[in-house]
């Protein structure tokens, strides 16, 4: 039989071939599946499928290709399991091993079976289950593993039917190309919200969320200061070294901006060479102190490109507003302190006071 299909040819002489009452049952599945839903994907894969194929207990793993992490979705164990596994584990499990070979792992008795030989010591909650049956399916999308799928205890046999394997090949291919439409829409999300150079949020998506902060103000009151800064003299850089050394400026700056705020603040790339940032529940003075950081630890990291070390600073200008401005007034009146700060001299911090109105 084929990956990912399934025998469906009806025979009076086959007692193993879906009926149509199985049939019935599969075909909502698959709809309910082809979603950007992933919580109702885990519910399908826990609830559901374990009934199609008669086993006690299920759990789904999503996998982070980036940090090669298996995170737990959904299960229905009534015991402990891994919330993490690592597939770079010296001690490699059923689970991690199926991963690495791609392949659906359908285990009658595992202290039989071969191909792989499974230990006893990879076998962390071995005692937990009630058979030595299982079925490990990893989740293809595109040729690639982007989960797992754990079926185990097969109710009322000593093994898995033919039916019940091609059901899980089926699903198990169903369910990794909708996870991966899910990552693949999330990573698009995640592109038109943010700069391509330096990972921080774009200029659209800093007036989103400068707004709701503001809205937020206007119902619970508290303090809200922004910071906008401006690179000094990175036209020269560009001129002088190209554009390349230029990029590798900003994307320095941005990770000095990022190493001064914590996870509450948003930063943002607000234009070429200038960023914002807000702050939320923050005094004038406590955003005083952010900026001064900022500028300091951009003034102590210079770059060396091609030989050449360039000397990097910043203009800053810092405000605290009210929830009664709009953004763009929020947003202007910072832009002055930042224009007095370029005036100033550059490598400068300034302050506007929206309660005195006058700059300090």
């Amino acid at each position: 039989m084929d990956k990912g299909s399934l025998n469906l040819n009806a025979s009076n002489d086959s007692q193993n071939s879906p009926n149509r009452q199985d049939l019935q049952k599969i075909t909502p599945l698959v709809q309910q599946i082809n979603c950007l839903d992933i919580k109702q994907i885990g519910k399908i894969c826990i609830e559901e499928l374990p009934q199609l194929v008669g086993t006690k207990y299920a759990s789904l793993y999503i996998l982070d290709e980036v940090s090669d992490m298996l995170h737990l979705e959904n299960h229905n164990h009534p015991f402990l399991i891994n919330n993490i596994v690592s597939l770079n584990q010296a001690s490699r499990s059923p689970m991690i091993k199926a991963v690495r070979s791609k392949d659906l792992m359908v285990i009658e008795n595992i202290n039989r079976h071969k191909k792989p030989v499974i230990r006893s010591s990879d076998r962390q909650f071995s005692r937990n289950y009630e058979s030595n049956s299982c079925i490990i399916a990893p989740l293809i999308c595109q040729k690639m593993v982007v989960g797992v799928l754990n079926l185990a205890d097969k109710i009322g046999s000593e093994r898995f039917s033919d039916d019940d394997i091609a059901l899980v090949e089926l699903f198990r291919y169903l369910v990794g190309s909708s996870i991966g439409n899910i990552k693949l829409f999330e990573k698009t999300q995640h592109l038109a919200k943010t700069d391509g150079l330096t990972g921080l949020v774009n200029h659209r998506t800093f007036y989103q969320i400068l707004e709701t902060e503001l809205l937020r103000h206007q119902r619970h009151g508290g303090q809200l200061s922004i910071i906008m800064v401006d690179i000094d003299n990175l036209k020269p850089v560009n001129d002088n070294y190209g554009h390349r050394a230029g990029d590798m400026v900003i994307k320095r700056v941005s990770r000095k901006i990022m190493s001064c705020i914590r996870n509450i603040d948003t930063a943002a790339r607000y234009g070429g060479d200038e960023f914002a940032i807000i702050l939320p529940s923050t005094s004038v003075s406590d955003a005083l102190s952010v900026a001064n950081r900022m500028a300091e630890a951009v003034s102590n990291s210079p770059i060396v490109w091609e030989r050449h070390k360039i000397q990097l600073s910043i203009s800053v200008g810092v405000g605290e507003y009210d929830g009664h401005m709009c953004p763009e007034e929020v947003t202007k009146f910072s832009d002055r302190a930042l224009y007095k700060a370029k005036e100033a001299g550059k490598n400068i911090v300034k302050v506007f006071d929206a309660a005195e109105e006058q700059l300090a």
